[in-house]
């Protein structure tokens, strides 16, 4: 395996400038809309029993009072960074608005039926590759990120770390103020309590499997 090769204090090419996904909360595209009803059932569930309003949520999680409304609806397919806020201001896993009916027994989770996540424009795309409906301290997620793209992440809860190997493309990461360049084969673990970035400045898309793994058991 190659090293991986950090420090900020060298000077790295500058990754061309992209559309910030951030602007946008409604993502496109039918595994984003699969997605909506079980996030909406979910959502509706959490906010109700913290007793906790539309506009309450809003304030503490930073996205818009009417997007929240349209989500709880089914109306509106949030991206992977609406969720990842929603779940923070919540003090849940990402996985508790993601989960469906539980099922027992032995579990096949086939790509076709998969359900995905992703920015406004479908340039990252995170899949999860674990059953939501189990007690767990860890869980594994397939990333994808399109060529020249970057993917800006909130702080996870305290004590979270991501374990994460990229098997195609090249991936630059920020975190914890230093960069990170990593090929085909390289892994990095981090603590991704602190904001985090993900940047893919290559001409093919990049594929990495992320073990996030939390300071207490969840679901």
């Amino acid at each position: 395996m190659k090293s991986v090769r950090e420090n900020t204090r060298k000077k790295e090419p500058a990754t061309p400038p992209i559309e910030d996904a951030w602007a946008y909360e409604v993502a496109h595209g039918e595994g984003a809309a699969d997605l909506a009803p079980v996030v909406g059932r979910n959502l509706r569930k959490l906010r109700s029993r913290r007793g906790l309003s539309l506009e309450a949520l809003s304030k503490v999680s930073g996205v818009s009072r009417a997007m929240l409304g349209q989500i709880e609806l089914a109306q509106s397919a949030p991206t992977v960074n609406v969720v990842w806020k929603i779940a923070r201001a919540l003090e849940v896993p990402l996985s508790a608005l993601m989960t469906a009916s539980p099922s027992g027994g032995t579990r096949v989770m086939a790509a076709a039926q998969a359900k995905r996540l992703m920015s406004h424009d479908g340039k990252f795309v995170s899949r999860a590759l674990f059953p939501f409906d189990q007690p767990r301290r860890a869980e594994f997620y397939e990333l994808r990120l399109a060529p020249r793209a970057v993917e800006k992440a909130d702080p996870h809860a305290a004590g979270t770390v991501e374990n994460l190997i990229v098997t195609q493309g090249t991936l630059e990461l920020e975190a914890n103020g230093e960069r990170h360049r990593l090929g085909p084969g390289d892994a990095i673990l981090f603590e991704a309590d602190g904001p985090h970035v993900y940047a893919n400045p290559g001409a093919v898309e990049t594929v990495m499997y992320l073990v996030m793994t939390y300071p207490e058991q969840v679901g």
